[in-house]
């Protein structure tokens, strides 16, 4: 299966959520969350949902810069960044201190948001990047949690609307039904398995 980013970057990016999850408690979304939902893509930068106590302890061991136009906090390394979302002060999808409270799992010992708020989430940031190059990341992260992690539609279309984002069931279809072929191999399938579950997953999209 083809790789989107380094490998040397994301190894050492693993092992920086390793040694974080032993740090603090947060929930984890991004990239490295649809990865434990899938097992596809690995992901170059850590993102996190996480109170403002997991915030100080950080203060303590890293250097943290305070993003105001993107509503977070980052810790900037060599080979990757950490992304740390706060309730009350970042914008997402779903709101933090719901998908701290509400929204969130266990996977192999993280805490990881649910795959409805998860693909909320990354519906949101493909809204937002567009074409580029994390955005085309995004858009294989979304068909990776639709295919493989199999989340509730009819709760995502709940929690969509519930957050006033409901025109993101139709970026879902549209990311679904333009999902550029030269792209299958990250997602580990051929054209004809791409095909039945297109054909299969916007039949449910278009009946909720």
């Amino acid at each position: 299966m083809t790789e989107f980013w380094n490998s040397d970057t994301t190894e050492a990016s693993w092992n920086g959520l390793q040694r974080l999850s032993k740090e603090i408690d947060f929930v984890l979304i991004g990239g490295w969350a649809t990865y434990l939902y899938t097992k596809l893509q690995k992901s170059k930068d850590i993102d996190i949902v996480a109170d403002y106590n997991s915030l100080r302890v950080l203060e303590d061991t890293y250097r943290l810069s305070k993003n105001d136009r993107l509503c977070k906090y980052e810790i900037k390394l060599e080979r990757y960044d950490i992304d740390i979302y706060l309730p009350g002060y970042s914008v997402l999808t779903v709101p933090p201190k719901d998908i701290l409270h509400n929204h969130h799992t266990s996977i192999e010992g993280f805490n990881v948001a649910t795959a409805e708020a998860l693909l909320a989430l990354k519906l949101g940031a493909a809204s937002d990047r567009g074409n580029s190059i994390k955005g085309q990341k995004d858009k294989i992260d979304i068909l990776g949690i639709l295919f493989y992690a199999r989340p509730d539609l009819q709760k995502l279309k709940a929690m969509l609307a519930a957050y006033g984002k409901p025109q993101y069931l139709e970026l879902l279809q549209s990311t679904l039904a333009g999902f550029n072929l030269d792209s299958l191999n990250y997602l580990n399938l051929n054209q004809n398995s791409f095909s039945k579950l297109k054909k299969r997953h916007l039949e449910e999209l278009r009946s909720i």
